[in-house]
């Protein structure tokens, strides 16, 4: 009995000394972002080609949620989650190409217009100029047009909006300016010399949000329209003159 009863006592012990760790949540390495204190949820989805809306999703968080400086979120869906109803903003070989109809584009924006009352059905040009390149969503710099125009004119916002991005924490952008529309519409200011309105601030089209800079010792804007987190051909949406 003795024996027996020192047996248990030892078996007692032994598994007292079996370390058990918790599962451990990774938020490092790729598919994570440390956010830094320029960002807001919606420069971050900019960078990376994301629907902001996405973006919130997967980290749990509400669009206007504020974000801080160190914290980690997560830029890839998480696996064995529901997919969303909106897909990821990748580039695809459509968003490459330039070809396309202004006609198709106009149907395009009448038809995103039915889904939120709040989509511009129309969009003015954010300065005076000439466009400099076409649209290529498969390279970086051409995501968007650049136009031409002189150090310090106005450049105004194309559409109704909210100021959600306002300074110069995204690489390659200068001065950097994004307004949002509605749900489905994003569009930026690059290069700018001088930002004129904070975040948050509201605007309507036509408004004075900021003045033009230099690039590459050229006088321009880098203009650019995102669909759903997805880069768009602007010529496809501003009025011809």
């Amino acid at each position: 009995m003795r024996a027996a009863f020192a047996t248990l006592i030892a078996a007692i012990m032994l598994a007292s000394c079996v370390t058990v760790n918790p599962p451990t949540r990774i938020t490092r390495g790729a598919g994570w972002y440390t956010v830094k204190p320029s960002d807001t949820l919606y420069s971050i989805a900019w960078r990376y080609g994301l629907d902001y809306k996405q973006l919130a999703q997967w980290n749990g968080i509400g669009v206007n949620e504020p974000i801080f400086p160190g914290q980690r979120l997560r830029l890839i869906q998480r696996a064995g989650t529901a997919v969303a109803s909106t897909p990821p903003a990748a580039v695809s070989s459509a968003d490459a190409s330039t070809a396309g109809s202004a006609a198709t584009a106009t149907t395009e924006a009448a038809e995103d217009t039915s889904d939120s009352g709040s989509n511009p059905r129309s969009w003015l040009w954010p300065t005076d100029g000439k466009p400099l390149n076409t649209f290529l969503a498969s390279q970086l710099d051409r995501r968007g047009i650049d136009i031409a125009g002189e150090t310090g004119q106005p450049v105004r916002a194309v559409a109704d909006g909210s100021v959600v991005y306002s300074g110069n924490g995204l690489a390659g952008y200068g001065n950097l300016i994004i307004i949002k529309h509605s749900d489905t519409y994003l569009s930026a200011y690059a290069y700018c010399q001088e930002r004129l309105v904070q975040e948050g601030a509201t605007v309507k089209a036509g408004n004075l949000v900021a003045r033009m800079g230099l690039h590459d010792n050229q006088a321009k804007l880098h203009f650019e329209i995102r669909r759903s987190g997805k880069p768009v051909d602007p010529m496809k949406y501003l009025p011809d003159r």
